[in-house]
């Protein structure tokens, strides 16, 4: 038995407002033919299909369109769970719809846990596998908010409600397990952070929770997981060094800081009729649709990369940090110029140069837009002279903050 482990899609998302869809469109034809010639029988994503709650008809019509197209491969069936970017109702709503082709789908926690445990069978109706299609959690979810708690209560009880929820759904498992053959391995779905976790600058990857629980323990889990797929980092890896903990990391480079960064999904096998459940492991590389590349140093390492890429006949949308000690007011000309009558795109400039002069104008509105909201925040904190003892509680409910408004963002569109 093959199952293929792919996560955060982010269909719909740009860069720099470049649309993607070509991109998208071309991963999924990809996909489609590597589930075709590995024989793939159950399609596993974890979370993070849409890159935004609402997401346009295009994006939509990749999805379905993709999904169709799997129906009627060798695939039988897929498994879906929400992610911190997907609007659980609107990804649910179709649920029952795509049941008719095998596309099992988990937006939110069910009302009763058993409904998240799934067991899959085989062309001859015998059950193969166990899936705990576990959502991204929620902290209204797994935590009750109590007045006068401490940031060390909150996270305790947060990993206390993760923990939990794993345990129940696991235990659920288990049970299943044992009433059709204990050879049926079991896989668990997440999306969320593990400690340890790498993440890369620019990649978009939001803190799930605040405080210290932003990166949960792998300890959580269950030892009963023969497999844990999990979602939220798009960078692909391991879970405390062990192939059966993993990160499938992003399909497409989602920023610039992932350019270099060679992506994947997880092909993972099961020999059947074993007494072992154990399984093995095989990345499978996935392609470069569109070239992405992040130039930085002075003008002269600048102009040098533009004209080697040049010569390449290179596609690639670059992105362009200039970190010389001339001052160059004009350089957003300068490197029209270099790219002229090639098929380079300039997506964004950075002048580090002109940044450093006016860091301390925070209120400017081009320096803004260097900056993140993280950055700005931090400013905020030096300028006022902040007492590093308050600075950690501040730090703590400027991230609960954000946390609400992207979940009001993601109710609204409810």
């Amino acid at each position: 038995m093959k199952i293929l482990h792919t996560s955060d899609w982010h269909i719909g998302k740009t860069l720099y407002n470049r649309k993607r869809y070509e991109e998208f469109e071309a991963f999924f034809a990809w996909l489609i033919n590597t589930i075709e010639q590995e024989q793939v029988d159950v399609l596993l994503v974890a979370g993070d299909i849409f890159d935004t709650s609402t997401p346009g008809n295009r994006a939509q019509q990749i999805y379905y369109r993709f999904l169709h197209r799997v129906a009627a491969s060798t695939c039988r069936h897929v498994v879906i769970t929400a992610g911190n970017h997907d609007s659980p109702s609107f990804l649910s709503a179709p649920g029952e719809l795509l049941k008719t082709l095998n596309v099992h789908v988990t937006g939110s926690i069910p009302d009763n846990p058993a409904d998240e445990v799934l067991v899959l069978r085989d062309a001859e109706g015998r059950a193969e596998l166990i899936v705990c299609a576990v959502p991204y959690l929620r902290d209204r979810d797994i935590r009750t908010v109590e007045a006068g708690e401490s940031v060390e209560d909150k996270s305790r009880k947060l990993v206390e409600g993760i923990r939990d929820h794993y345990a129940t759904v696991i235990n659920i498992a288990r049970q299943q397990r044992m009433a059709h053959s204990s050879a049926i391995p079991i896989i668990a779905m997440g999306h969320l952070f593990v400690a340890g976790g790498q993440t890369v600058e620019g990649d978009g990857v939001r803190e799930l929770y605040v405080g210290s629980l932003a990166h949960v323990p792998a300890s959580i889990f269950p030892p009963d997981i023969d497999y844990l797929a999990l979602g939220h980092l798009h960078v692909p890896q391991q879970v405390n060094s062990t192939s059966v903990m993993r990160y499938s990391g992003s399909p497409l480079p989602i920023g610039f800081g992932e350019a270099r960064q060679q992506k994947s999904v997880c092909l993972i096998s099961f020999e059947p009729h074993t007494a072992t459940t154990k399984p093995t492991v095989r990345l499978i590389s996935i392609p470069v649709f569109q070239s992405l590349e992040r130039i930085r140093g002075n003008w002269e390492d600048i102009a040098s990369r533009i004209t080697a890429l040049s010569a390449e006949n290179s596609q690639a949308w670059l992105e362009i940090i200039y970190e010389g000690d001339e001052i160059i007011s004009n350089l957003q000309e300068r490197l029209q110029l270099a790219i002229e009558g090639s098929a380079l795109e300039i997506l964004r400039i950075k002048n580090t140069r002109i940044i450093s002069q006016m860091q301390e104008q925070i209120d400017d509105r081009g320096t803004l837009k260097e900056l993140s909201v993280n950055e700005v925040f931090e400013q905020c904190l030096s300028a006022n002279a902040i007492p590093p003892e308050q600075q950690t509680e501040l730090r703590y409910t400027y991230q609960e903050i954000l946390t609400a408004l992207q979940e009001e963002d993601i109710n609204a569109a409810e």
